[in-house]
């Protein structure tokens, strides 16, 4: 057997057959039926002609219908491709021709957006449409009117009698439920596809026991030792409790992918559910008893602190909070240690094009210099330019490197992959774009994308920094700081801003706050307030809408040109 997603995960099932391993409000699976209906739907792709290393696409919200899907693909050898449910026309294009997937799965509400585009997708010849309740007219719960516009012959809008649309549950009832697969490969393939910060999304390609290692827990995550063999995870939680994990970030998002993985190598139970919000986070793990909850940063965490200061709900099983992806900032993470005094509070950092790079526990008052400060694993470095290491105290500024286990490639993007993974000095290196720096101790303070990095007067100024400062003022809400034209210093820092109930604070006071973390240079020089900060549906900021928004209109306040202070 090989290193591969869908062997270890077959390794918890023989060990642990009728232990659960999805729930979801009202619905199960215990290990042995998601082997069964995955099998039946891998033996379903094989006999529409899937063959290994092609793509398959799937198009679905968190739902347990969703991972029974991406373990069937990985059954089945083929590549999956994640599409984010928030795409329009032109991005779904995009995804479906760049990918050159050959069979998608979608939940019913997409059905005409994807009929809209399949015309200019030659490659996908099959669908397998998911139910999701979503009749005719109905709008998607993502509020893009995302129901069948014109009911098909099937009533609901996709015309299944076309014979390239198949119902899901038909699919698993009419195939054979057995795990009579071909022995798989060391060389086969996983795709995480990902927005970024600029340009079209890119599919980053990795051998599966590459990412396994660096995101699946087979690098243990604080020794930085590989795993003894591939049944070590299964069996270690085969011996011992069963973890329930919530992870809430959409599966779109590789580290919400790689919860449920570890949780399934591992025997583990993960709750899965579609929708988010503060009040419904509490009130799920109230119901299932969660012991891990996964977020991507305050776009997560701050609705979900609120809750929990509006209402007491039963919060006694959790034992740790996992930040990674997207700003956690310090003052969100010290509400959440008020309220889980006896709980680990994680912030993480990777990336798609490096998997995982370090972890830090959240510590009562720590200093805030910046984004996450972690301590590294062993192959995660900071470089300077010229391929050589920063070295720790030096105050330098370099870009995080990650070494090993790491991406062959870009999908269909030669230049990109010639910049991102470097060699030097025979040691091949991923490079994805991220500023950091070595502090005295060995641990590496993220200071964010180079790409978004704001250059004031010649001094660069990282937005994270700026945002994890705004949000310690009791009335923002949510931010995302970017640059805009100055005459005299090139850019000066702009923070566009969301508030609680609607409040406009003085920028002069949301500077004295900065000001208590950040030189002055980096303050906020102007500020436009807005309702609600445009995110990805992963939680990442979207910098590209903030400066579309300073664009638009002049600036509800601003003040003098910026200082060296």
């Amino acid at each position: 057997m090989a290193y591969t997603i869908a062997d270890l995960i077959e390794h918890a099932v023989d060990l642990v057959p009728d232990r659960v391993a999805l729930e979801s409000d009202g619905t199960s699976r215990t290990y042995a039926e998601l082997e069964a209906r995955s099998n039946a739907l891998a033996h379903k792709l094989r006999e529409l002609g899937v063959q290994p290393g092609q793509a398959v696409g799937l198009y679905s919200r968190n739902t347990i219908e969703a991972v029974e899907a991406m373990v069937a693909i990985f059954k089945a050898r083929a590549v999956m491709v994640n599409v984010n449910f928030r795409y329009v026309e032109s991005e779904l294009e995009h995804i479906l021709t760049d990918s050159q997937m050959v069979l998608l799965i979608h939940e019913r509400q997409y059905s005409d957006r994807v009929a809209n585009v399949l015309p200019k997708a030659p490659s996908v010849t099959h669908r397998i449409v998911i139910e999701d309740g979503a009749g005719s007219g109905a709008s998607g719960p993502d509020g893009h009117g995302a129901g069948s516009g014109a009911s098909g012959p099937d009533g609901h809008g996709t015309d299944i009698s076309s014979g390239n649309a198949l119902r899901y549950e038909d699919v698993i009832a009419e195939s054979s439920p057995e795990r009579d697969f071909e022995e798989r490969s060391d060389d086969d393939l996983y795709m995480l596809y990902t927005g970024g910060t600029t340009g079209k999304p890119k599919g980053v390609v990795w051998r599966q026991e590459d990412v396994w290692r660096v995101l699946g827990g087979g690098i243990d995550w604080y020794s930085g030792d590989p795993v003894p063999d591939e049944w070590h995870l299964a069996r270690v939680g085969a011996e011992g409790g069963q973890l329930v994990r919530f992870p809430i970030p959409p599966f779109i998002h590789g580290g919400s992918q790689w919860a449920i993985f570890q949780s399934l190598f591992g025997g583990g139970k993960a709750v899965v559910y579609p929708d988010f919000g503060g009040h419904r986070t509490w009130e799920i793990v109230e119901r299932h008893k969660v012991n891990v909850i996964f977020i991507t940063g305050d776009a997560m965490g701050r609705p979900m602190i609120d809750a929990l200061f509006e209402k007491d709900y039963d919060t006694s099983s959790v034992v740790s909070v996992a930040s990674s992806a997207a700003l956690f900032s310090p003052s969100v993470k010290e509400q959440f240690l008020d309220k889980f005094p006896n709980a680990v509070v994680i912030d993480a950092i990777g990336s798609s094009e490096t998997g995982f790079g370090g972890m830090g526990v959240v510590a009562k008052g720590t200093a805030h210099t910046g984004g996450p400060r972690v301590q590294a694993d062993k192959s995660t470095h900071v470089i300077r330019d010229d391929g050589t290491r920063v070295e720790p105290g030096s105050g330098e500024v370099g870009v995080l490197a990650r070494t090993g286990h790491i991406p062959l490639r870009y999908h269909n993007d030669p230049e990109k992959s010639a910049k991102t993974f470097k060699d030097f000095g025979g040691v091949r290196y991923s490079i994805p774009g991220d500023s950091a720096q070595v502090e005295d101790d060995g641990t590496i303070t993220m200071l964010g994308r180079g790409s978004v990095s704001i250059n004031t007067g010649g001094e660069k100024v990282f937005p994270e920094e700026v945002e994890g400062a705004l949000k310690a003022h009791p009335d923002v809400f949510d931010t995302v700081v970017v640059g805009v034209p100055d005459p005299r210093f090139g850019q000066r820092v702009a923070a566009v801003i969301a508030t609680r109930d609607g409040l406009k604070p003085p920028l002069d006071e949301l500077n004295e706050v900065v000001r208590k973390e950040l030189a002055g240079y980096k303050c906020p020089r102007s500020v436009w307030y807005v309702d609600e900060i445009k995110r990805s549906p992963a939680g990442k900021p979207n910098y590209r809408w903030g400066v579309e928004i300073t664009e638009s209109r002049p600036a509800d306040e601003a003040l003098g040109a910026p200082t060296k202070s």
